[in-house]
């Protein structure tokens, strides 16, 4: 475990930030996994039906995994307070809350599905494959959840190495069951989704076994499992915001992705292929935000309040200069990375490679922007500031469907692409001046201090 509230920032970040890089990085290789065997072995039409499900998936596990990292939070300015107690209680009513939330969700959604699909226009060329993968999706959201309450409250306490471990086993587990599903049993896309839900499950398993034999500050006991309703209401009034931005920013991709929709099959796929690339990048940039949480909830707890400044300036560079690298990395390279998930018999990967370097041209020269908009939302969370992150995520949310639904009647498919620096941009504006006001009453503190 890593306490965040001494040593040199920089290292600290560094090195706390480079487990989370590889985790999240195979985290998004379950998805790419499946596009990449979908595309090779079913096709694009199966691989249009999959990615088509993308923001409908991005709507669940956004909400929870916001939820979840918002009650982590809790967890790690108490560690940071060194309140072991509370760190163990926290942990306890982050389950149950977990849980709860998870069990009304799973049911809610699985009814919904169809409609959803239908709402967002999905080809009914491709609609039941991509109903028969969200399904199975949604139904094992538990797995998911379990998984992500595991791995944040891990992180919360400084351990971000232990759920990378347990990552990569469940990733190499769900390649083996991908390919036995898909090929051997010829199960198509429901087995790309029975598949991952079964990695997950077993990824939560070995991080609980993890837990109980090498993190003793998490090891609850059935007091810290008892509901208490003011730890709940403490902890819903952390996590609720968050797992609403999320959900905000879901809906807003979603209606991105209905605009995608209505142009057809290849956009579809051409759209799937650039944004798993696409996410590949971005990971970089969202995982020096998910440590700067943990690093600011931590010093905030233990009153290290200079820790935070140096912190916060020293993160923002870092985003900066990475994204500036990774955004020229993605328009020279990208287009060869989008041939992984493309049949090399199939006369469509022409058109599709053209739209993918269309997406990358529109999205690649704003990641600057995106590398700051992370670390300051991340930043705020772990101040215990919710309402300025989810109004930015309301700002995203408007933008993005704006600028789909405008933009495409004017520009196409390279109008929809825009979309998303439009709404990186309206985010980044509402969240400099939360972050402006937190600096000047922490300025404030240090010199009282």
């Amino acid at each position: 475990m890593q306490d965040l509230t001494k040593g040199n920032p920089v290292k600290l970040i560094m090195l706390f930030t480079l487990p989370i890089i590889v985790g999240y990085l195979f985290q998004n290789l379950y998805n790419i996994i499946d596009m990449l065997i979908v595309g090779q072995t079913l096709g694009v039409q199966a691989l249009a039906a999959v990615g088509s499900t993308g923001s409908v998936m991005f709507l669940a596990l956004g909400f929870v995994g916001g939820v979840t990292s918002g009650m982590s939070i809790i967890t790690a300015q108490r560690y940071g307070a060194q309140d072991w107690a509370g760190v163990r209680r926290s942990f306890g009513q982050s389950i149950l809350a977990s849980g709860l939330i998870t069990v009304v969700l799973t049911l809610v959604g699985v009814v919904g599905l169809r409609g959803l699909l239908t709402l967002m226009q999905t080809p009914q060329s491709i609609f039941e494959m991509a109903y028969a993968f969200i399904v199975i999706i949604w139904g094992g959201l538990v797995t998911q959840v379990g998984y992500n309450i595991l791995a944040n409250e891990m992180r919360a306490v400084g351990n971000s190495r232990a759920p990378l471990y347990h990552l990569i086993l469940g990733m190499v587990i769900n390649i083996l069951l991908e390919l036995l599903f898909i090929i051997v049993f010829r199960w198509g896309t429901a087995g790309a989704a029975a598949a991952t839900v079964t990695a997950y499950g077993i990824s939560t398993a070995t991080s609980w076994w993890h837990i109980k034999k090498f993190i003793p500050v998490l090891h609850i006991t059935k007091a810290d499992l008892k509901w208490d309703a003011n730890e709940i209401k403490i902890h819903l009034s952390a996590a609720l915001p968050m797992g609403f931005q999320q959900s905000v920013i879901a809906i807003g991709s979603m209606t991105l992705q209905a605009a995608i929709n209505s142009l057809g099959t290849d956009a579809v796929a051409g759209y799937t292929a650039a944004s798993k690339v696409d996410q590949i990048l971005v990971l970089v940039l969202m995982s020096f935000g998910v440590t700067m949480a943990t690093y600011v909830a931590q010093n905030y707890g233990a009153g290290e309040y200079r820790r935070i400044l140096v912190g916060m300036r020293q993160a923002l560079k870092i985003n900066i200069g990475f994204g500036i690298i990774l955004g020229i990395f993605e328009i020279s390279f990208g287009r060869y990375l989008v041939q992984l998930f493309l049949d090399s018999h199939s006369g469509d990967g022409a058109v599709i490679q053209h739209l993918a370097q269309t997406y990358f041209g529109a999205n690649g020269p704003f990641y600057a922007i995106l590398g700051i908009l992370f670390i300051l939302r991340y930043a705020l969370q772990g101040l215990g500031n919710t309402k300025a992150p989810t109004l930015a995520g309301f700002a995203e949310m408007f933008s993005r469907s704006l600028g789909a639904f405008v933009l495409v009647i004017w520009f196409g498919f390279y109008g929809a692409s825009l979309s998303n620096p439009l709404a990186w941009l309206a985010s980044v504006l509402c969240l400099v001046p939360a972050w402006n006001k937190h600096r000047r009453e922490i300025l404030r503190k240090i010199q009282e201090k």
